[in-house]
């Protein structure tokens, strides 16, 4: 099962390189961070922030493509964790069609944030992020 999530905060500390996203249950009180690089934690922040740059930065041009080709952002799923990593995917409906493309959570944020795309977390993975919680 999917639980529905948002993204509750993006912590940045420009003097190390691992940042700090954290996400949060909609309609719950569970929460988790995840660590991503200073480069995404960035990204994510201006894609929030509407902020706009001069050329299209990574996840604006996935963003074009995905539009260009007819496609569009259904959702994003973060659907595994092993090893401290956690797995996520793109869920975009095509045609009538769901594909689904292997993606880092940092850049699925990145890329759906500014469309407000619906963030799912499954619950195995939020259960095995409490239990390592100790909660």
């Amino acid at each position: 099962m999917e639980v529905r999530m948002e993204l509750a905060r993006i912590v940045i500390n420009e003097t190390i390189e691992q940042q700090i996203i954290v996400l949060r249950e909609r309609d719950g009180t569970r929460q988790f961070p995840i660590v991503i690089g200073l480069s995404e934690a960035y990204a994510i922040d201006r894609r929030v922030k509407g902020v706009s740059t001069p050329r299209p930065m990574t996840h604006e041009l996935l963003a074009s493509v995905i539009g260009h080709l007819d496609g569009e952002l259904e959702r994003i799923v973060v659907h595994d964790l092993r090893d401290h990593t956690f797995y996520a995917k793109l869920v975009i409906r095509r045609d009538g069609k769901l594909v689904e493309i292997d993606s880092r959570p940092s850049d699925a944020i990145a890329l759906g944030v500014a469309g407000d795309t619906p963030i799912y977390v499954e619950e195995s993975v939020l259960q095995q992020v409490c239990e390592q919680a100790g909660g």
